[in-house]
């Protein structure tokens, strides 16, 4: 499991807080008894709801809350691209795209080298 890919799809690795060791990101954040997303990856073993094969995306009230909807539109955040782009990539790939381009909450869209 990675701690840096956190239940929804953001990325840990490049935010402030993680990096300064303050937030031990979202996996191992017990204070985030809140998120639904959290518990519901937490309990079925998953990495993120990329893994997820219970439902589509969109129908998932969990993943689409309104806490959820607060978030995206105060932080301008694209948890469902990030899901997206791990489905697509793999975890690895993501994880490296994101760490490229600093981005923590918008999937990276073009093609990065990853060399």
């Amino acid at each position: 499991m990675n701690p840096q890919i956190a239940a929804c799809g953001l990325f840990c690795g490049t935010c402030r807080k993680f990096s300064k060791g303050t937030c031990p990101g979202c996996h191992l954040n017990e204070k985030a008894t809140w998120c639904t997303v959290r518990a519901c990856c937490i309990e079925h073993g998953w990495q993120s709801c990329a893994e997820c094969t219970l439902m589509p995306l969109e129908a998932c009230k969990k993943f689409n809350n309104v806490i959820a909807k607060m978030f995206q539109l105060v932080f301008r955040s694209d948890r469902r691209g990030c899901v997206e782009r791990i489905r697509k990539v793999g975890c690895a790939a993501f994880a490296a795209e994101m760490r490229l381009a600093g981005s923590y909450n918008r999937p990276v869209r073009n093609k990065i080298n990853l060399r």
